[in-house]
């Protein structure tokens, strides 16, 4: 039996979209990119660089296909390298979108897109400006040696007139790659913690199909081609999961207000033998038959009376746990199994009460940034970004800390089975110890 040969190297098109700072419109311009591609029959795999949840489901609905993250710190380079390698080998597109300014953090959107050979497109916002956006893009592409810059696309732009000063004030070398009109019809809307989901934005469709007609100037041609490796020695990956939870059902919550999931989360307790199920905390009475729990992030706390009223799910959730079985419970999860529960305008409501405290929703942000956990399991990656606090009497099995010194770190909170914090943990970081989470 002769076996298929597997190559090293898969290329594809890419660019990697990224901007000045955050609040450019990065999203909105690669929804509408995307929509643009697809409408010429091609198929366009997204990426989005760092820990976010809530563009992905913007940038799902507009290539129509699965949006994973590519992170440095949180999965590691092979792990990237391994994302976009299975990706190019059946897109005829790749687009990444980055996260804040192109050259933030310890590990920016520049080097990743160094790192790769993506070329770099830079959206910068050209509402409030004229000739300083030529020296906005100058910058961009000169700032780090090596770069691959593409070129820049001006969105937000009043009118053909206002792009012209736009363009005319790019240097030479500099490619124009179009721009977007300021609409409030195409504009994303968003709340404290990012974009609104995508499920709750009645007429995204519409939106995104808006987006993509309003883009001028754009070529119509692809990108040039980037190699994509399998791994640094040219050969092919064996990182397959062992099947360490086979036979383990897990009932994973998933609806208006737990939805922050990331899809390698997924992908990797199915790799590891598990069976997904789904159930909504907010509308079913039961939970599905199940041996773990996985309640994720979201937003409990714009759901309070549903979550307090539904008391045959909490008493669902209290004779899971009271059968010794596991829970993983992160950010959004974890106050809904706290005590109570009080919003921001000071309504408290009683939640499922088996993580001994009480959370409150504040106006200001409490905690950001990437950490690491030393947890009894082994070591694990996530991030974390809230706006409440939890007063627990419990004392911490652990306690985070940040990839940059001087964060606070958060406690990782255990009762019986049950393993509950603010971090929100990127299970590829560590196979071995994630499968004993739910063991």
């Amino acid at each position: 039996m002769t076996l298929p040969v597997i190559s090293p190297v898969q290329t594809c098109p890419a660019l990697f979209i990224t901007a000045p700072a955050s609040n450019q419109g990065k999203t909105t311009v690669t929804a509408a990119l995307a929509r643009f591609h697809t409408g010429h029959g091609r198929r366009v795999r997204i990426f989005k660089t760092g820990p976010d949840f809530l563009d992905p489901m913007i940038l799902e609905r507009a290539s129509g296909n699965p949006v994973y993250q590519l992170d440095l710190w949180m999965g590691d380079e092979q792990h990237c390298r391994e994302l976009l390698y299975a990706a190019a080998a059946d897109a005829d597109l790749i687009l990444i979108e980055g996260v804040m300014g192109l050259f933030d953090g310890e590990r920016s959107s520049a080097d990743l897109a160094r790192l790769f050979g993506i070329p770099v497109l830079a959206v910068i916002d050209g509402s409030a400006m004229a000739q300083t956006f030529g020296a906005l893009a100058y910058g961009l592409a000169n700032y780090q040696p090596d770069l691959p810059f593409a070129g820049v696309l001006a969105n937000r732009v009043a009118s053909e007139r206002h792009y012209e000063m736009l363009e005319e004030s790019l240097p030479v070398e500099q490619t124009a790659f179009g721009w977007l009109r300021r609409d409030a019809d195409i504009a994303l809307p968003d709340r404290h913690l990012g974009l609104v989901q995508a499920d709750e934005i009645a007429d995204l469709e519409a939106r995104i199909d808006r987006a993509a007609a309003a883009l001028q100037g754009v070529p119509e041609q692809l990108p040039p081609a980037v190699a994509f490796r399998n791994t640094v020695n040219d050969e092919p990956a064996e990182t397959e999961a062992r099947p360490l939870l086979k036979g383990v059902r897990i009932a994973i919550a998933r609806d208006a207000a737990f939805a922050f999931l990331y899809r390698a989360n997924l992908d990797l307790l199915r790799k590891l033998g598990a069976e997904l199920c789904f159930f909504s905390p907010l509308s079913d009475e039961c939970l599905p038959a199940a041996e773990a729990l996985y309640l994720p992030g979201g937003y409990p706390e714009l759901h309070l009376q549903q979550l307090t009223a539904n008391e045959p799910m909490k008493t669902a959730i209290q004779a899971h746990h009271d059968l010794g079985k596991p829970i993983v419970a992160e950010c959004g999860g974890m106050l809904y199994l706290s005590e109570s529960l009080t919003d921001v305008q000071g309504e408290r409501a009683e939640m499922a009460g088996l993580l001994p405290g009480h959370a409150s929703m504040q106006s200001r942000l409490s905690n950001l940034g990437l950490h690491g956990i030393e947890l009894p399991e082994g070591s694990m990656r996530g991030h974390t970004y809230h706006y409440s606090t939890l007063d627990s009497p419990l004392v911490p099995v652990a306690v985070s800390k940040g990839a940059r010194k001087g964060r606070c770190g958060e406690p990782v909170y255990r009762q019986g089975r049950l393993n509950a914090s603010y971090l929100h943990l990127y299970f590829p970081s560590n196979p071995v110890a994630t499968a004993q989470l739910f063991l």
